[in-house]
C-alpha cells in the first residue's frame, strides 16, 4: 500500500491537536473529598485555580524551583489531574515501564504526589487494524476526573472506564474483573494482575454501546454532576474527511456514575453536519434558578440543554431538552460541508475548546478547522439566559483571533485570557470584548492560559513556557525554555504548578 507522507504528516500533527484539547485544565484546592477533580473549575470550566505561594520562576537547568519532573514517554499531549495525594496524567509507553508490556500502548500513569515515583498504570493495547482506528504512539489523551477513590477516563479505544484510585493496592475491586484479558494484547496469553496495574470497576465501550466512529484519538473531559456523567462521544468523520463514518451516533451523552449505564443522549441527528469531530467536553452553569448543561456541537453551533436531575431514571435512557442553541457563525456553509474541505477562505467553523460559564454569560473559541477549514476565528460571548433559536440576539460580542483557537478561555477579575494558533495570548475585557494587550509567543498555543495567583501561566508549541502578572497592563515576569513543546495547560495543586510538555512532567513549587 502506498503511503501519501504528506496527508501521514499533517494528520500526525493534527493528532498532537487533538490532545491539547488537553489545553489542560487547573485544579482547585478545596477538599479532595467533596470536591472533584477534573479539567478545568468545577462545572463551569473556567481555567483558574485559587492556588496561592505559586513562583514567579524556576530553571530545570539549575533545579530551582523544581520539586521533581519524570518522564512520561514521548508523544505525551495530556493534562495532569491532581487528587488524594495522586498525579495522574495520559501517555505511551515508551518508557516501559513494566516488562510485560513491550511496544505501543496507551497509557495512565498514576504517580504519587511527594517525588512523582508510580504508583500504579493502566495499560490499554491499541486496537487492532488501521492505524486511523488508534492512532499510533500517541498516548491516552483524555484528563481524568476523580472523585474521592474514584477515577473516569476515556481511553485511546474509546472506552469509559471507572477505576480505583489506590489501583490493587486494597483489592480487586468489582464488578468488574477482567483487568488481566484488558490489557492484554489480542492474541497474547492473558497477563497476571499485579499491584502496579489498574483497578478497573465498571467499562463502558462507546463503540460497541453507541455505534460511533472516533475520528483519529478520543480525548473528553468527563463532567460530572451528582451521579451523572456527562462526556462529548468523539464521534467524526472517516479517514478521508468526506462523510461521517456513523451518522445516527450521539456527540453528548450521560452515564450513571455508579454503573456505567447510559442514561441519557442528545437527539440532535449531529451526523449529517460534523465536518472534523465531537471534541469539544460540556460545561454546566445555573441560569434563573435552572441548572444547565452547555455544549459546543460538532456543527458550530453552542447549545444549552436542561441538566438531568439526580433522580432521572437509571433503566431507560432519556433524551437531552434542548433549551437553546446559537450558531456562531451563520453564514457558514450548511450543505454538502464536506465539499469546503481544505477551502481557506470559506468553510464550516467548529470548536475545540470548551465553553465556559462565568456571570450569565458562555465565553467559548470557534473557528474554521485548523487544518481543513478557513482562517477566521473568534472569542464569542453569549447571553446563556435566553430560550428558543439566539442566534440573531444571543450575542452579547465577538473578538476576532488570529488562524484558530483551541482554547478554553480563563476568566479572572473581569479579564479572558486565552491563546490562538498565530501565536498570541490575548488579555480581553469579559464585559465588552475590548483588547487590553496581545503577548507574542514563540510558536502555536494549543492550550490554555492558566490563571493563578494573580499570574498567568502558558506555553506554546516552541517549548516556551511563560510567566506574566494578571491584570490590564502586561507585564512578563519569566520565559522559561523547556525540553520539548508544550500542548497542555498548567495545573495547579497544593501549592505546586505542573506543566505537562510532550515528553516531561515537571512539578514546580516556590523554595522557601
Amino acid at each position: 500500500m502506498k503511503i501519501n507522507y504528506f496527508i501521514f504528516l499533517r494528520r500526525l500533527i493534527m493528532l498532537f491537536l487533538i490532545a491539547t484539547f488537553l489545553f489542560c485544565g487547573t485544579i482547585s484546592s478545596q477538599a479532595q473529598s467533596q470536591k472533584s477533580q477534573q479539567w478545568g473549575e468545577l462545572h463551569t470550566r473556567n481555567m483558574i485555580s485559587n492556588e496561592i505561594g505559586l513562583p514567579k520562576t524556576f530553571n530545570p537547568k539549575t533545579g530551582k524551583n523544581v520539586k521533581w519532573s519524570v518522564s512520561i514517554g514521548s508523544h505525551g499531549y495530556a493534562t495532569p489531574v491532581i487528587s488524594g495525594g495522586k498525579v495522574l496524567i495520559g501517555a505511551n509507553n515508551a518508557d516501559e515501564r513494566d516488562p510485560r508490556h513491550k511496544g505501543d500502548r496507551g497509557v495512565l500513569l498514576c504517580l504519587n504526589e511527594s517525588d512523582g515515583s508510580l504508583s500504579w498504570q493502566l495499560v490499554v493495547p491499541r486496537i487492532q487494524g488501521e492505524r486511523w482506528d488508534d492512532w499510533p504512539m500517541i498516548g491516552i489523551c483524555s484528563p481524568p476526573t476523580v472523585e474521592g477513590n474514584r477515577v473516569y477516563v476515556l481511553t485511546n479505544r474509546s472506552e469509559v472506564l471507572c477505576l480505583d484510585l489506590n489501583g490493587q493496592a486494597d483489592g480487586n475491586d468489582g464488578p468488574y474483573q477482567g483487568e488481566n484479558w484488558h490489557m492484554t494484547p489480542k492474541g497474547e496469553r492473558t497477563y497476571e494482575v499485579t499491584l502496579k496495574d489498574a483497578d478497573i470497576i465498571w467499562s463502558y465501550d462507546m463503540r460497541l454501546e453507541l455505534g460511533m466512529c472516533p475520528h483519529d484519538s478520543p480525548h473528553a473531559s468527563i463532567l460530572l454532576d451528582g451521579n451523572n456523567l456527562y462526556l462529548n462521544t468523539c464521534n467524526g468523520v472517516d479517514h478521508r474527511h468526506l462523510e461521517t463514518a456513523c451518522l445516527n451516533a450521539p456527540s453528548l451523552i450521560a452515564l450513571d456514575k455508579n454503573t456505567g449505564r447510559l442514561i441519557a443522549k442528545d437527539n440532535e441527528n449531529f451526523g449529517p453536519r460534523i465536518f472534523h469531530s465531537s471534541w469539544s467536553s460540556p460545561s454546566l452553569g445555573e441560569v434563573n434558578g435552572q441548572k444547565l448543561l452547555f455544549f459546543a456541537g460538532p456543527d458550530g453551533i453552542v447549545y444549552a440543554f436542561e441538566a438531568l436531575s439526580q433522580s432521572v431514571s437509571r433503566e431507560q435512557v432519556q433524551l437531552f431538552k434542548k433549551v437553546w442553541q446559537f450558531d456562531c457563525d451563520p453564514a457558514a456553509p450548511k450543505e454538502n460541508i464536506h465539499d469546503y474541505l481544505r477551502n481557506h477562505d470559506e468553510s464550516p467553523v467548529n470548536f475545540m475548546g470548551m465553553p465556559v460559564f462565568y456571570k450569565n454569560r458562555i465565553y467559548v473559541t470557534v473557528g474554521g478547522d485548523i487544518w481543513w477549514g478557513k482562517r477566521e476565528a473568534w472569542l464569542k460571548c453569549i447571553d446563556a439566559s435566553k430560550s428558543g433559536d439566539i442566534t440573531e440576539y444571543g450575542e452579547i460580542w465577538s473578538h476576532p483571533l488570529e488562524r484558530h483557537s483551541v482554547a478554553t478561555p480563563a476568566i479572572s477579575n473581569g479579564l479572558v485570557y486565552v491563546t490562538d494558533c498565530g501565536k498570541n495570548l490575548h488579555c480581553i475585557d469579559a464585559e465588552n470584548g475590548n483588547s487590553y494587550w496581545t503577548h507574542q509567543l514563540k510558536q502555536d498555543s494549543w492550550s490554555s492560559a492558566l490563571v493563578a495567583d494573580e499570574k498567568v501561566y502558558v506555553g506554546s508549541r516552541g517549548s516556551d513556557f511563560w510567566i506574566l502578572d494578571e491584570g490590564k497592563e502586561k507585564n512578563v515576569l519569566d520565559s522559561i525554555k523547556l525540553d520539548s513543546p508544550i500542548h497542555s495547560t498548567p495545573v495547579a495543586a497544593n501549592g505546586v504548578l505542573y506543566i505537562s510538555t510532550t515528553n516531561r512532567l515537571y512539578a514546580i513549587e516556590q523554595t522557601k
